[in-house]
C-alpha cells in the first residue's frame, strides 16, 4: 500500500517539474526569443522604406544624408560634396530615430 502512495506522489512531482519547465520556455519565449524577432521585422521594415534625403545613421556613427541608393548599397553625404559609398544594412534603426527627434 505504502509503495502505491510513493508512485503516486511521484508521478505528481515529475508533471509539477514540465508545467515548470513549460513555463521557462513559454517566459523565454515572451522575454527573450519574441522581442528580438519584432527587432529584426522593424530593421527590415527600416531599410526597406528608406528613400534619397532621408538622413541616416550608421552603425558606426557616421551621420549624413542618404544620395542614392543602389541595390544593397547607399551613396551618403556625409557633407557638401564628401559622399560615401555604404552598406545599406549598415545604416542603424536606433540611431537614425534619435537623430531625427
Amino acid at each position: 500500500m505504502l509503495g502505491i502512495l510513493l508512485q503516486a506522489g511521484g508521478g505528481s512531482a515529475m508533471t509539477g517539474n514540465l508545467v515548470l519547465i513549460g513555463g521557462i520556455i513559454v517566459i523565454f519565449y515572451f522575454f527573450m526569443i519574441r522581442p528580438q524577432q519584432k527587432k529584426q521585422k522593424d530593421q527590415k521594415k527600416f531599410l526597406d522604406d528608406i528613400k534619397k534625403g532621408d538622413m541616416a545613421v550608421t552603425m558606426g556613427g557616421i551621420h549624413g544624408k542618404i544620395s542614392s541608393i543602389e541595390g544593397d548599397t547607399v551613396m551618403l553625404e556625409v557633407d557638401r560634396g564628401t559622399k560615401i559609398k555604404i552598406e545599406k544594412s549598415s545604416i542603424s534603426l536606433e540611431s537614425t530615430k534619435k537623430y531625427k527627434k
